[in-house]
């Protein structure tokens, strides 16, 4: 019976710039787990993702490759798509914002903004960056987030009165209607909305206090262009507002692509089914992105949804960028891991080798298990982490060989040669020693926990924590001596330690049910309990109780579920990686990608107080020059657990962002950070404190020993980037 309760759940549409890679991969995983989990607790669980596919940079790439962008773009979304089915995930829908159905409803939204008189017609002269199809503030050529300089546009627009939604966003978000997380980009955004207190302050200008009393600058919040007309590759606005221009307008990408969450569930349509679609699963439960899109998705869209008197989503949920070897991915470096190397490695040199008689979908499916695992394991969600093929393989043969399958595989061995393969029924009452690994395994209140907050490597670490329990309990007892024994005690308390053994397999199980579904349906058919995917349907992987893995009942045919795997199989990724094509279409000029998946932030060491001028020796103009110092602007700042003095920041260099890892925290609170342009010294070593890689240091000045560090800071406006000379 279909659950009263919904959960819908949403990835950002990926940018069709170039080909699917791990770090799409890892977003989507994240998904199909939060999916899992919610259909096994009953829910009516809807999981969308898809491609975006409009603007100016995929109309300049179809130019230059010679075919037409809808070309180019079926594609590179075919090749989403492909990857997903190929790992198994389940998702509902695959939206892409070609799709007629999505073209109505994005000019639905645009056309009832205008109705409501919250978009209207001007003409704007800006910097614009092709790479990210965004505006950007500054002179002429500044460099955009993509490190690319901006084109000088000049063109009539529509403009959304975003500025009206300063302070309704302020208190959306500050009261949890549209919960962030994590707090550090609840922190990032509300330091947008709020703009810069200090230079606002010394200027005089007006602020503002929101409803839980936090202040603002008052207008902080520009209108914002929501449409186009330097290029033809988009949704065309819609009438009346098309009748108010000379040229053609298309619809901006973001307010397109944005609007694909509603569009999904059937906004715009006027069949019945679909509106019934629209009440049931709007407002979106969970938007799941990456932190550099946080923006887009936590200011515009819900300041989109609060004009057209529509519902906003409930959260927005964004992870961590991804490196590679400690390095950064970029589509433009070449450096990318795909997910298809992954897959091909362990498929045929892993599993291949142990089953030659399998089939490609089966090593697929496996291998996917791997990469879920390892990514799920590893990255702590929310921040930013590492990803190396040696670590991958390490992981795998703790966890997955050694671990879990090693304890499956040797449990059920031995019900089948000293049980005949079949459940034992045990007899009350059972030593403490049981009790006390039942207590464990039957404690779901952390595992509850961790899925609330997103911790997925805390809640992996949990349930292999748990996996060692009941290990270490079947080796110090021995079943296999116990076996040889003539006592029947002994036998009884063999019978005792298989069942025990083999009942916490079936709750561990469940519970990583989400994260390993193809090595978990093999263990549930080895303990003779069927389909695992039926038994999540029917609810049989939620509420667990001791005693579900009933006396009597056969086991199924035994065989491997992890073997191991050999070191080497790291060089042969590697070797593979560097061989393979561009990750982007053979067709396409570099470009950035407007819905990132992780990439990373390059880090920093903590920045050192200068002494007195004439304490240090003298340089020549040509030591100088050797120091790059450059303007940057603090987007983020955060407290690091257990360490007074050392703030963690991240950076806007213009160019790329950072992390530097700073002892000002006795002087300078993480709120008076946010926003501020500092001076940083960008050509400095990286190095690592409290296991955090900092790649940069801030320029400040003190009075004597000890002295308060006083920020190197500027009474002009300057453009973040600028080098200091």
């Amino acid at each position: 019976m279909p659950s009263t309760e919904k959960f819908y759940l949403t990835t950002p549409i990926y940018y069709v710039n170039a080909r699917p890679h791990i770090g799409h991969a890892y977003t989507t995983i994240v998904a199909d787990v939060i999916a899992r989990r919610h259909r096994l607790l009953g829910h009516d669980t809807r999981f969308l993702t898809g491609t975006d596919e409009h603007g100016q940079k995929i109309e300049r790439s179809a130019l230059a490759a010679g075919i037409p962008p809808q070309q180019f773009t079926d594609e590179v979304s075919r090749e989403f798509r492909q990857l997903w089915d190929r790992m198994g995930l389940t998702y509902d829908d695959y939206i892409r914002t070609t799709e007629p159905r999505h073209k109505i409803g994005a000019q639905k939204l645009f056309a009832d903004l205008h109705a409501r008189g919250q978009i209207y017609l001007s003409t704007y002269t800006g910097q614009y960056s092709v790479g990210e199809e965004i505006f950007v503030e500054g002179p002429p050529g500044v460099l955009g987030p993509d490190g690319r300089p901006t084109e000088t546009v000049t063109e009539e627009n529509f403009f959304f009165k975003l500025s009206e939604y300063q302070l309704p966003l302020i208190d959306l978000i500050e009261s949890d209607g549209l919960h962030i997380q994590s707090e550090s980009r609840k922190n990032e955004v509300l330091s947008f909305l709020r703009g810069n207190l200090v230079e606002a302050r010394e200027s005089g200008s007006a602020i503002g206090t929101s409803k839980l009393g936090n202040q603002y600058v008052i207008g902080a919040l520009r209108d914002l262009s929501v449409s186009r007309s330097s290029f033809t590759w988009g949704i065309p606005v819609p009438e009346p507002a098309a009748s108010e221009t000379q040229q053609k307008h298309i619809i901006y990408v973001w307010l397109d692509a944005l609007a694909n969450y509603m569009t999904a569930v059937g906004y715009g349509s006027d069949k019945p089914e679909d509106k019934a679609c629209f009440e049931r699963y709007w407002p979106a439960d969970v938007h799941l992105m990456s932190k550099e899109i946080t923006r887009q998705h936590c200011i515009y869209w819900p300041a989109f949804l609060m004009a057209a008197k529509l519902p906003t989503p409930k959260s927005v949920t964004a992870h961590g960028w991804l490196l590679f070897e400690e390095s950064k991915m970029s589509k433009s470096k070449g450096n990318i891991v795909r997910a298809e190397t992954v897959l091909d490695a362990f498929g045929e040199h892993v599993y291949g080798k142990q089953f030659p008689d399998s089939t490609k979908h089966e090593r697929d499916l496996f291998s996917a298990d791997v990469l879920r695992y390892h990514l799920l394991r590893e990255i702590p969600f929310g921040q930013d982490g590492s990803f190396s093929f040696d670590a991958m393989i390490t992981r795998y043969n703790a966890d997955l060989a050694n671990g879990y399958g090693n304890l499956a595989s040797r449990t059920l061995s031995l019900i089948v040669q000293n049980l005949d393969g079949i459940v034992p029924s045990v007899s009350a009452p059972q030593s403490a020693e049981t009790d006390a690994v039942i207590n464990e395994l039957l404690s779901f209140s952390e595992i509850d926990a961790h899925y609330e907050s997103s911790r997925f490597d805390q809640l992996t670490q949990t349930i292999s924590a748990r996996i060692k329990t009941v290990d270490v309990y079947l080796s110090s007892h021995a079943p296999w001596k116990l076996a040889k024994s003539e006592d029947p005690a002994d036998l009884q308390k063999m019978v005792e330690v298989l069942y025990t053994a083999a009942e916490s397999i079936r709750i561990l199980t469940a519970l990583l049910f989400p994260f390993l579904p193809n090595a978990t349906a093999k263990v549930w058919a080895q303990l003779g309990l069927g389909d695992i995917e039926a038994a999540a349907r029917n609810g049989e992987l939620n509420n667990l109780a001791w005693g579900g893995l009933k006396p009597g009942t056969p086991l199924g045919t035994l065989s491997p579920i992890f073997p191991r795997a050999d070191k080497g199989l790291a060089q042969i990724m590697t070797e593979v990686e560097a061989s393979a094509p561009s990750t982007k279409p053979a067709t396409e000029q570099p470009a950035a990608e407007t819905t990132p998946a992780p990439a990373v932030i390059e880090t920093a060491p903590e920045p050192t107080v200068t002494g007195p001028a004439d304490a240090s020796p003298q340089i020549t103009i040509d030591d100088f020059a050797k120091v790059e110092l450059r303007v940057a602007q603090v987007l983020v700042c955060e407290r690091i657990p257990k360490a007074d003095k050392l703030l963690r920041l991240e950076v806007d260099l213009g160019y790329e962002k950072r992390q530097i890892l700073s002892g000002i925290a006795e002087w300078y609170t993480p709120e008076e950070m946010i926003g501020r342009k500092i001076v940083v010294i960008t050509n400095l070593a990286p190095r690592k404190m409290r296991g955090l890689e900092s790649h940069g240091m801030l320029l400040a000045a003190s009075e004597g020993e000890g002295g308060k560090p006083v920020l190197a800071t500027f009474g002009e406006e300057i453009a973040v980037g600028s080098r200091l000379k």
